[in-house]
This record gives C-alpha cells, sequence and structure tokens, in this order.
C-alpha cells in the first residue's frame, strides 16, 4: 500500500471508530480488550493519535513522550478524540516526502511509517469499538488494509528483538490469507521470529482464512476459532500467549 493509501484507511478506521463508540456509549464495555471500557478506547487512541501528530508537525529525531490520556468523559471525549483523529490526518497530508523525525519499526521514510502505523493502530481500535456493539463482532476490514496490517505485525513487530514469541527448537508457522493470495512464512527459534512473505517449505502450523480475520486472530482480537487452523495447534496457543503488542 502506498502512503496515500495509509491515510484514506486511518481516516476510515477512525470516523467508523468514533460512530461505533457513540452508539456504544463510555461505559460500553469493550470485550476485545478486557478490563477496558469505551472510555478507556478513546482516551488511549486520541493520546496516541496525537503523539504521532507531534512527531510529524514538530520534527522530534528522537523519541518524545506521550501527553497522556485526557481526563474526560462522554460527549466531551468523544468530540476531543475526533478533533485528535482530525488533526492527525491533516498533519500527514500536509506533511512533505521528506519529512524527517523518530520511527520505531522499518519503512521507506519516516511519513510512510507513520501513516503507516497509525492506519492499523487505528482500525485495531476500531475493531475494539466494534465489540462493545450489541452484535459484540468487529465488522469487516478491506482486504488489503488487512494483508498490510499482517505483513506489519509478523515483518516489522516480530521482527525485532524484544519479541517473546520463540520456541526452543526451530519451528516453522505459516499464515495464509485466502482472499489475497498473500502468504507469509514466520521461522521461530530460540531468537527473534523471522518472517518471509512467501511459501517455501513445510510448516509445522498453518493459520488460514480471510485477511481481515487473520489480522484480527493475529492481534488476538478474535479466537483462533475465527479462522482455519491446521497442524501443531500449540503454535497458535504460543502464538496467542506471547505476542501481545504493548504500549509502554
Amino acid at each position: 500500500m502506498k502512503t496515500g493509501e495509509h491515510i484514506e484507511a486511518l481516516e476510515a478506521a477512525g470516523r467508523s471508530l468514533a460512530d461505533a463508540a457513540a452508539e456504544a456509549g463510555a461505559d460500553a464495555p469493550v470485550t476485545t480488550c478486557p478490563g477496558w471500557r469505551i472510555r478507556d478506547l478513546l482516551r488511549h487512541t486520541t493520546m496516541v493519535h496525537r503523539w504521532a501528530t507531534a512527531f510529524v508537525t514538530e520534527g522530534h529525531t528522537s523519541y518524545h513522550p506521550d501527553g497522556g490520556e485526557p481526563d474526560l468523559d462522554g460527549e466531551e471525549l468523544l468530540a476531543h478524540y475526533r478533533e485528535g483523529h482530525t488533526r492527525l490526518l491533516a498533519a500527514l497530508r500536509a506533511a512533505p516526502e521528506t519529512l524527517e523525525c523518530w520511527t520505531f519499526l522499518p519503512a521507506p521514510s519516516p511519513l510512510a511509517f507513520w501513516a503507516r502505523r497509525q492506519a492499523h493502530e487505528t482500525t485495531v481500535h476500531r475493531a475494539d469499538a466494534e465489540s462493545a456493539l450489541p452484535a459484540g463482532v468487529p465488522g469487516p476490514i478491506d482486504p488489503r488494509v488487512a494483508a498490510d496490517g499482517i505483513d506489519e505485525l509478523l515483518r516489522a513487530f516480530h521482527g525485532r528483538d524484544r519479541s517473546r514469541v520463540r520456541t526452543p527448537e526451530p519451528r516453522t508457522l505459516r499464515v495464509r490469507a485466502t482472499d489475497t493470495e498473500d502468504v507469509w512464512t514466520v521461522r521461530l527459534s530460540p531468537e527473534a521470529p523471522h518472517t518471509t512473505l512467501d511459501d517455501v517449505g513445510p510448516a509445522d502450523c498453518e493459520l488460514s482464512g480471510p485477511a481481515d480475520r487473520l489480522c484480527l486472530t493475529l492481534w488476538n482480537r478474535l479466537p483462533d476459532s475465527a479462522v482455519h487452523v491446521t497442524g501443531d495447534a500449540s503454535l497458535a496457543r504460543l502464538w496467542r500467549a506471547n505476542s501481545a503488542i504493548t504500549w509502554s
């Protein structure tokens, strides 16, 4: 996906998140994030949006702490979230291709990084907001956006040394998106996972299904039963137990 497409995905996801939050109400439990209610989700997401905006607009070239979550609730919190989302979109659209600022995952450029990261951050949290609605099930995600989100999670987040998804002996997990034809091979070992975008060699376990269900399953927003698991299911359980990406 190109940077402009990531910004469009961020815009759509952010608006859908707000709509779902408004419908659910601030006190509604977020079933995909046990212990959270909609107000917690909005406070976290608007903090992240404003933190990202600061890097893009102020050009911090080293880590800069976030401003903390707002002490707001109800309609005031929802308006604050919408404002922060709008400001982030404007910042990304106005930023030059030559933008220089701090990033924390591999990317072609800082602008490409922040557009991609915030698109997927917001897409996953949109699913969280939708889980608080009466149906309790996140809605569909565009397959290309979902596949790109899987790629970021597997090849960027879990390509870092801090990934806790490890096995005592070499094992292979394959992830297959049935609607985009993307396939990832995740090689596990005592070291950080190494993921390639290919279908090379045998796999001990395979997760397959539509890209959006795979994406939300890998982000631990849906149970493993949402996708098709073949082979050694203990690797799917290992992923769920050790793959969480935390803010701090």
